[in-house]
């Protein structure tokens, strides 16, 4: 069983090595789901989960590529035969990533080599029922989730599956209903404890809004909480008042229920549209944010029941968030869906950034990443913006891949190297 290491030389060796960065250890602070979700099977450089170790998008590395094209810093660059929303997970020598056929008649979870992106194995799953999505190649939006031992994947109505790293099916949970909404489905399977966590659905009109908790290594129901909306952000794990918590963004409210039980502990309104980012979480705040022109709010943590009186800040504004923000010491960060970024103080929202131009990279779905003191982020161009994590707006990089690739996915960094996934390749990014 997976455990919190408050003190073990793991520990300290991860605290040594973040402490060689200031920025690095601002970000440490902010990870305290970091020891308790994944065992000692999982290293620092590994990226195990949608967002990472932490499900925030922090990496500790150092060394990581700031620029690079079509023609540099390309390590190797692969095709996929078919398209997807989510991103890949890595731990060791081994890549996991989701694809769908058109229509989503079959979707696949494949296993990748690290060293050239060779395929070792896919394993595909048939779907003959129809699924309402919003594009009709955007049928594997999740991303899988490793423990270092078994894979698990969200196939939306196709079901929730779990296999071992030879791709052997340990297990499958194909009675979780259907997703039926006409935006798809959005949200990834995270792990705690011996336990796994799915956000089933959305379902707009009929079907059940709930979250699911099973036995990793069996998949047999650990319990269900119900919502009456759906939405598409990935839950969060976080530790506040030395209790651990799940938190859930869902329509009208953010909530936050324990991990172990599925009971609810507290509930904050703020959520008046589509919900499409995860939670984020640092020096007991929560933020979360709305998309299609909806709000977004910050809350202290500490009580119980109906919170909302203990908001920090809401933002009444025209904005569309898809992509989830971060938070990097006392300010939150996010590129909005039309390319804007912003920059807010996380106590009181202000706005902190004062971007004269957009960057030169479009639309975005992606969510940021937080490595060294930058973040990066993916447009819909398959350009990767970079900018410096830092109250005073400055952009590093714009990197483009110039084959004409179209993405919505998000930067996975593990050991120095970056993936990018478009619609037609894989990407790993090292320098030379």
């Amino acid at each position: 069983m997976d455990v919190l290491w408050p003190a073990c030389p793991a520990t300290d060796s991860l605290k040594s090595r973040l402490g060689k960065s200031r920025d690095a250890m601002k970000t440490f602070a902010l990870l305290p789901a970091l020891f308790f979700v994944f065992p000692a099977a999982i290293h620092s450089a590994d990226w195990p989960a949608w967002r990472g170790t932490s499900g925030q998008g922090y990496c500790e590395e150092s060394k990581v590529p700031l620029t690079w094209s079509e023609t540099e810093n390309v390590k190797w660059k692969v095709p996929l035969e078919q398209q997807g929303n989510s991103t890949p997970i890595v731990l060791g020598n081994r890549i996991f990533i989701t694809q769908a056929t058109t229509g989503g008649a079959i979707r696949s979870l494949l296993c990748l080599s690290r060293k050239d992106g060779k395929l070792l194995w896919q394993k595909d799953v048939s779907y003959s029922e129809k699924e309402r999505s919003w594009n009709k190649n955007w049928y594997c939006n999740a991303s899988p989730v490793t423990d270092g031992e078994r894979v698990l994947v969200s196939f939306a109505s196709a079901g929730m599956y779990c296999y071992d790293f030879d791709g052997k099916e340990l297990w499958k949970r194909t009675d979780l209903g259907t997703w039926d909404h006409g935006f798809g489905s959005g949200s990834s399977p995270i792990l705690y404890g011996d336990t796994a966590i799915l956000w089933c659905g959305p379902n707009e009109k009929t079907g059940r809004n709930f979250l699911l908790s099973v036995k990793k290594a069996t998949g047999e129901t650990v319990w269900e909480h119900d919502e009456k909306l759906g939405s598409w952000g990935t839950p969060l794990i976080i530790q506040s008042g030395g209790k651990d918590q799940l938190l859930l963004s869902t329509q009208p409210s953010l909530k936050g229920l324990d991990p172990k039980t599925g009971k609810e502990l507290w509930s904050c309104d703020g959520h008046d549209k589509y919900v499409y980012t995860s939670p984020l979480f640092g020096k007991d705040v929560v933020v979360a944010m709305t998309g299609y022109t909806g709000q977004a709010f910050a809350v202290k943590l500490g009580g119980t029941g109906d919170i909302t009186g203990d908001r920090l800040w809401l933002h009444k504004k025209n904005i569309q968030r898809v992509g989830s923000g971060i938070i990097v010491g006392d300010h939150v960060y996010i590129l909005e869906e039309n390319g804007v970024p912003h920059c807010y103080d996380l106590l009181t929202g202000e706005e902190v950034w004062k971007v004269e131009k957009r960057p030169n990279g479009g639309n975005t779905w992606g969510s940021m990443v937080h490595v060294n003191g930058r973040l990066y982020v993916m447009t819909k161009k398959a350009i990767t913006l970079v900018f410096a994590a830092n109250p005073k707006y400055e952009l590093l990089a714009t990197n483009t891949l110039g084959n004409g690739d179209s993405t919505n996915s998000t930067p996975v960094i593990s050991n120095g190297e970056v993936f990018l996934r478009t619609f037609k390749h894989l990407y790993c990014i090292a320098e030379k």
